[in-house]
């Protein structure tokens, strides 16, 4: 099998194949681009993240069938003054209402009769203290987002021609009526909005970024367009594919995942061609005939690069596994790109290297030293030969066999500092912290919380089926120290047994407090229908966003439990049948979890303490559990590999020494792109992609200048051959006579 894969990537890039190869890619993209969509015009940011059968779900259910509400979905229009709303302002309320009632949105479902009220009227439902009113305009449940996008600025339009366009554009804190649209419409069109800017945004900084890395460690303008071609054609292949598939309906894709898939992409995929470029680099400089060089750098390399790319692709498969659709929604798109990036790796970038040859790493050619001879003959003066290998990094795979015990303790230190952090995190589920505080859905909703009773904004609906028996709630749940307010019972339509509550919490509903009184207030209602002589299962739901907030901590460690060691699993697998050793495969996958801790950790003091966030999103150690482990064994494969080739002719010390200072520049260098492209997430004014993007630049840097360069060699050197237990090598006799 590995004979067949070496002779096939080898026959790609011969002088034969890489024509061949590269026209099969050229017509591959055009043909994919021609027949199917965008992968970005397919995107869906409204599908669901709870499982059907969690609590909240159910509720929401049995409130449309028992409760039905056809106004549709709400847009709320807040009107805010500093110094208290005034007359004209309530006027221009109902002029509104009255402009909308004749000349309708386009998406416009339900419209109450407010323009049809007095100044006073509508004055009686504004804030205690006068400030801020919120009126409703309820749109079509099915009004895709361009719709509803263009209903809002058709609204926004009327209203500035009204006033100004200082209603929307002014700080809140400054005088003047001002106007937000907030509630479900207003806040999916400013996240649709928001993530369509920071897809060009990061397109754009990951590719400068990529481009100028790559410039400043190999000084080849040339070069560093190499493996932007590369990433260029997997993206060209993988971006029409995965809009097949959504537009097929075979997958669901949300913006945040073509985001971070974008960024993951240019990272790792750039990272893959390193390693096959790095030594091609190292083979030119002992091989004339560039075609040969690249064979052997094809047999050094391309299996790391092979194993580090299904390493990837399954441990991202896992995501299927989640319940909780912002996971598993990753898991195909994920995994495709760098399914798709890893053959191009393995087959388009080699007849890229074929057609170019040293021309590639202009000016910095390698060449042989029978080469250099030859042309410092022909110039009549000394050229410079490139070195395989830097002298730091000499340095440093001499320093870790010489004293591994002093490396191991420095390492297991600071990534144990760091990681004892992890259990002072503070975690949240509202995602609306997550968007910016200037975007105008957040700074009306943000106007609400602060003028309206917080607890108001979304309140829980609790609903019970008696059997028919008299269950008295309302009065027990009112007493209880939680609770602000309980509404008076409604039965259902369809059946009258349903009877629905409406319960105000004290605490702000999307809090972490206020997700804690869900399972306090489902164990009270619990007794309650017990003592009625109702059986609670199946017969008691709780509805609201503070219980979809319950349901997603509940799901979201569901998944953590069953994908963490999934892919722990897996990772071991691939490590033992590419090793062939149980002891490197412990040690392998126990710096890595570390080496997570240590990232977590250290993306806490960094989030928490200076740049003053209160808590970071419960999504991000799953998110980045699964790039950090599966990314950081990439790291592990590639440098253990060139340990364990090394080791067939070397003694452990001196093949230890080797693996380091050969791997060592092309895993700093593509470390350094990865952790960059993911530090590019950081810029995005979405705090959930901040947060990801900091802790998983944080975890790729310890790898690549803790983890890889350090502990793992020096584990190695530490336990000898018994790293390589019960493989062939372990067998082999040590010489230390360097």
């Amino acid at each position: 099998m590995k004979k067949f894969f070496i002779e096939f990537v080898t026959a790609v890039s011969s002088k034969k194949g890489r024509w061949i190869t590269l026209a099969v890619w050229v017509l591959l993209v055009a043909v994919l681009t021609a027949v199917f969509p965008s992968v970005n015009k397919e995107t869906d940011n409204g599908a669901a993240n709870l499982p059907d059968n969690a609590m909240s779900v159910k509720a929401e259910k049995i409130a449309k069938e028992q409760y039905p509400d056809n106004t549709g979905t709400p847009l709320l229009i807040v009107w805010h003054r500093t110094d208290g709303l005034t007359t004209q302002d309530y006027q221009k309320i109902s002029s509104l209402y009255q402009h909308l009632e004749k000349h309708p949105l386009s998406a416009q479902n339900f419209l109450p009769p407010l323009g049809k009220l007095p100044p006073q009227g509508l004055q009686a439902s504004a804030s205690e203290d006068g400030k801020t009113i919120v009126t409703p305009v309820f749109m079509n449940k099915k009004a895709s987002t361009e719709e509803l996008t263009s209903d809002l600025s058709s609204l926004k339009k009327h209203l500035s021609k009204v006033e100004s366009k200082s209603l929307f554009d002014r700080k809140i804190s400054d005088s003047g009526l001002h106007v937000r649209f907030t509630g479900p419409v207003g806040i999916s069109t400013d996240a649709t909005a928001l993530f369509s800017k920071a897809d060009v945004t990061l397109l754009i900084g990951t590719v400068l970024l990529v481009l100028i890395l790559l410039v400043l460690l190999y000084r080849s303008p040339l070069l560093a367009l190499v493996p932007l071609i590369g990433v260029g054609f997997a993206y060209g292949v993988t971006n029409p594919l995965l809009g097949f598939l959504a537009k097929e309906g075979f997958i669901t894709v949300d913006s945040q995942a073509v985001s971070i898939m974008t960024v993951l992409l240019f990272g790792a995929g750039t990272d893959y061609c390193l390693f096959l470029v790095s030594k091609y680099r190292e083979c030119l400089l002992e091989e004339e005939d560039k075609f040969t060089a690249l064979e052997h750098a094809i047999k050094h390399s391309g299996g790391a690069i092979l194993v580090s790319a299904l390493t990837v692709v399954l441990s991202l498969s896992t995501l299927l596994l989640a319940q909780y659709g912002s996971f598993h929604r990753f898991a195909v798109p994920f995994s495709l790109v760098i399914l798709i990036m890893g053959m191009a790796a393995l087959t388009l970038l080699p007849a890229l290297l074929g057609i170019l040859g040293r021309a590639a790493f202009y000016p910095f050619v390698p060449r042989t030293e029978e080469m250099t001879k030859k042309l410092e003959e022909k110039k009549g003066k000394k050229v410079r030969r490139i070195a395989p290998h830097g002298k730091f990094s000499r340095k440093i795979g001499n320093w870790v066999t010489r004293k591994p015990w002093t490396v191991i303790i420095l390492s297991v230190v600071l990534l144990g500092a760091l990681a004892s952090f992890v259990p002072r995190i503070q975690y949240t589920q509202d995602l609306i912290e997550s968007f910016p505080k200037d975007m105008p859905s957040r700074e009306g909703f943000d106007l609400m919380s602060e003028h309206f009773s917080q607890g108001k904004l979304a309140p829980l609906q609790l609903i019970i089926n008696t059997e028919g028996k008299k269950v008295e709630i309302k009065d027990q749940l009112s007493k209880l120290s939680y609770i602000e307010e309980v509404s008076e019972k409604k039965e259902g339509v369809k059946n009258k047994e349903y009877h629905s509550y409406d319960i105000t919490l004290k605490e702000d509903p999307y809090s972490m407090e206020a997700v804690d009184t869900i399972p306090k207030l489902n164990k009270k209602v619990s007794t309650i229908l017990k003592d009625s002589g109702v059986e609670p299962q199946d017969h008691l739901w709780i509805g609201g966003e503070t219980s979809k907030q319950y349901d997603t901590v509940k799901t979201t460690e569901r998944d953590m439990k069953v994908i963490v060691p999934t892919v722990i699993v897996i990772i071991a697998a691939l490590l033992l049948i590419y090793l062939r050793s149980i002891v490197a495969m412990v040690y392998l996958i126990l710096t890595v979890l570390l080496s997570y801790l240590s990232a977590l950790g250290a993306g806490w003091i960094l989030v928490h303490d200076v740049l003053g966030i209160s808590a970071i999103q419960g999504l991000i150690p799953l998110y980045s559990f699964v790039f950090l482990v599966a990314l950081g064994e990439d790291y592990n494969i590639f440098m253990i590999s060139s340990i364990w080739k090394n080791k067939n002719k070397q003694s452990n010390r001196l093949a230890i020494a080797n693996g380091v200072s050969e791997t060592s520049s092309v895993i700093t260098s593509a470390g350094l792109i990865l952790a960059g492209t993911f530090a590019v997430l950081a810029t995005l004014p979405i705090q959930v992609l901040l947060q990801f993007g900091i802790v998983t630049a944080i975890g790729v840097l310890l790898d690549t200048f803790v983890v890889r360069p350090l502990l793992v060699p020096a584990i190695t050197a530490v336990l000898g051959r018994y790293a390589y237990w019960p493989g062939r090598r372990w067998k082999m006799k040590e010489n230390e006579e360097e």
